[in-house]
């Protein structure tokens, strides 16, 4: 596709992970130039005194929202707090588009987003506007969205493959167990004593047993899929490593007719690879990329079926789906800027 004038980005919260992954994967982007960054606490400084990895580029300093000039953007990335964007959207321009990698625009309901996030959803006029971020599935709304929410990344990792499998019947929609792990770049920047080294290396645990946030979005859309109420359990696992998410999910089906399904579903993807029955990806197996891969196996139940999904955390998780989201609703070639392979050792 040939453009004399590329697309005007801004991105807001750029001084976080999925922030500096954008402004990486924009600086490989044929149509896309960045013409504001913010970071409220770091407003002032340069990308490259906050990511070093990034000062060969020739970036905007570092400034506050309200400093920004929305006129001649054309889309914005926003990877701010949960509860932010309600208010911020409210400020853009009519002609700005938006993909928000916060939760604020994912749930439906806005007793559901204030039970799982504890504030109140004040964008509920917004929201049915709203696409869900998840292009594979909802591409044709992703096109014509002005505002769509990015997926979480446990979210990502498990509907991919769970969505389709739900819809054909493929798999029992109750009793579907998501055990997910995720490398420690998961819980974003922010200083915690949990996530210092010592904290986190040589272990691994279990957190947000029962009630991890994700969970809501797990039951809103596989009970899209199935049509009726369905609750998954979850249980997300932090991992001594820097990036990469695997979803290992137990459910009862047939595992022959489960891998046929998803190859049929994402033959034609060009970021979902279904592997040959029986075969296992592993996190280095995407590790930078786009990609999601999804392996199932036949348990040793004949009735049971188990489905290891992987992707990166920051890719596919966040900022490159992100980014295929931004091509979509710009016009542009959905694989743009994402064409790389993954990172191997």
């Amino acid at each position: 596709m040939l453009m004399s004038t590329p697309k005007k980005i801004a991105i807001l919260g750029a001084s976080g992970y999925t922030g500096a992954e954008l402004v990486r994967l924009i600086a490989g982007h044929q149509h896309m130039e960045i013409v504001a960054l913010t970071a409220d606490r770091k407003a002032g400084m340069t990308m490259a005194e906050v990511f070093p990895h990034l000062a060969r580029l020739a970036l905007p300093t570092l400034t506050t929202i309200e400093e920004v000039d929305f006129a001649g953007v054309d889309l914005v990335f926003c990877a701010l707090p949960h509860g932010v964007m309600h208010k911020v959207v409210r400020t853009l321009p009519d002609h700005v588009k938006v993909v928000d990698l916060s939760a604020d625009f994912r749930l439906d309901d806005a007793e559901i987003y204030k039970k799982w996030y504890g504030i109140e959803h004040t964008a509920m006029d917004i929201q049915p506007s709203v696409a869900y971020g998840l292009p594979e599935h909802y591409r044709d709304k992703i096109k014509r969205a002005k505002i769509t929410a990015n997926t979480g990344c446990y979210v990502a990792t498990s509907l991919l493959p769970l969505i389709p499998l739900v819809k054909s019947g493929a798999i029992k929609a109750d009793g579907i167990v998501i055990d997910g792990k995720s490398g420690v770049s998961g819980a974003g920047r922010g200083l915690a004593e949990t996530m210092l080294f010592a904290e986190v290396n040589d272990g691994f645990r279990a957190y947000g047993v029962a009630h991890h946030r994700h969970m809501s979005e797990l039951d809103q859309e596989l009970s899209r899929a199935a049509g009726r109420p369905v609750m998954p359990s979850f249980t997300p696992h932090l991992v001594p490593m820097s990036r990469g998410m695997m979803a290992t999910i137990y459910a009862s089906g047939d595992a022959v007719r489960a891998q046929q399904v998803l190859s049929d579903k994402y033959r034609d993807e060009p970021f979902v690879h279904v592997l040959e029955l029986g075969q296992v990806p592993a996190t280095r197996h995407v590790q930078g990329s786009n990609l999601c891969v999804i392996g199932v196996v036949a348990d040793r139940s004949p009735d049971r079926v188990i489905v290891v999904s992987v992707l990166d955390n920051l890719m596919k998780g966040a900022s490159g789906q992100a980014m295929q989201i931004a091509n979509l609703m710009l016009g542009l070639d959905e694989t743009e800027g994402l064409r790389m392979a993954p990172i191997f050792p």
